[in-house]
């Protein structure tokens, strides 16, 4: 069977990626169709050896569409996703707005696939914030094993996360530095080039979530509606100059004892998950390395003794792809697979 898809931001970075994997992964497409706004409406955006025609978002019809993917922001997929759903399609959402919605699925599909059962409630599944997807692929496999208590996660986020704007600035900024010009902000608050910023999205100013940024919440409540609701996690997320990939130093407390050889053991033998052995030549892995990469790469795993039960290690994924563009895609491949 093939399915019409429809892809809702195709000038952006999240949209050209999954153009790229849905030809990648011979998804079983009888059409595709490209969306954007007015503004882009009529450029040109690639898949595979096609040129696909960008139309325009708001005038389009999506009876008949059977999958959208969707990444324009939080504000239009508030407005379009439920309009595509209405008329029947599928609407896998990369954007933060439905997230937390009780009745959409929130998924990754390593680790908590049975909740797309009940997708057909809204016809909506949220995609969850790219560096939880990464975090919870690894951490899947070491829960069923030994249950964890509590998670304390530092990231290291490259800038396009925050979009094709974003990695412009950071490689103006750059320019800028060597001819010793002042380099221009407007993406991010402080300088970002040659530089790190403990801050990624907005800070929540009240309640006993004041003082973490938004991104810092998503991991925290994200995790709890995917893996547990009983873990308790300690965010904090910080951009770095890096243009594609993000990394993660991750340390958790276990309920029961597991020591890093069997850490390692059950990631190698767990779906979506790299494992790079301290004694191999590789020693560890950075987002550099694994750029269009689509697993989840852990390395530097070792115990914690401070704690009970404590492991530590690095984590590294390629945010546009599975943080973003290849996890949406492999929702709708679960879908087809085992509830269509």
């Amino acid at each position: 069977m093939s399915y019409k898809v429809a892809v809702v931001g195709a000038t952006g970075n999240v949209g050209r990626e999954m153009l790229e994997i849905l030809n990648e992964r011979n998804f079983p497409a009888s059409e595709v169709v490209a969306l954007a706004s007015a503004r882009s409406a009529g450029k040109e955006v690639s898949f595979g050896d096609q040129d696909l025609k960008v139309q325009d978002l708001a005038t389009y019809d999506f009876k008949g569409t059977d999958f959208v993917f969707s990444s324009p922001g939080a504000k239009v997929s508030a407005e379009f996703a439920p309009k595509a759903a209405a008329a029947g399609a599928i609407v896998i959402d990369n954007t933060s707005h439905f997230r937390m919605e009780p009745d959409v699925p929130l998924v990754v599909p390593e680790v908590n696939p049975q909740a797309l059962k009940n997708y057909a409630k809204r016809n909506i599944i949220a995609n969850p914030n790219c560096s939880t997807i990464q975090m919870l692929v690894a951490l899947k496999p070491l829960h069923d094993a030994a249950k964890i208590k509590r998670v304390v996660v530092s990231t290291y986020q490259s800038v396009s996360g925050a979009g094709t704007a974003a990695m412009d600035e950071l490689f103006n900024q750059s320019r800028h530095f060597f001819m010793n010009n002042e380099p221009k902000k407007e993406i991010f608050p402080k300088q970002m080039a040659f530089n790190i910023i403990p801050q990624i999205d907005k800070f929540i100013e009240s309640g006993e979530d004041a003082g973490m940024t938004k991104e810092e919440w998503k991991m925290v409540v994200e995790t709890k509606k995917i893996l547990d609701a009983k873990i308790e996690v300690c965010a904090n997320c910080v951009r770095m100059p890096v243009f594609i990939g993000h990394a993660e130093m991750v340390n958790i407390e276990l309920k029961d004892p597991l020591s890093p050889k069997e850490a390692m053991k059950l990631w190698r033998d767990a779906p979506g998950v790299t494992v790079i052995d301290l004694d191999s030549e590789m020693e560890y892995v950075t987002p550099a390395e694994i750029a269009g990469e689509d697993d989840v790469f852990v390395s530097r795993v070792r115990a914690d003794k401070s704690v009970k039960n404590g492991l530590n290690f690095w984590c590294v994924a390629d945010n546009m792809r599975k943080g973003a563009a290849l996890n949406s895609i492999q929702i709708a491949e679960t879908l087809i697979k085992d509830y269509l």
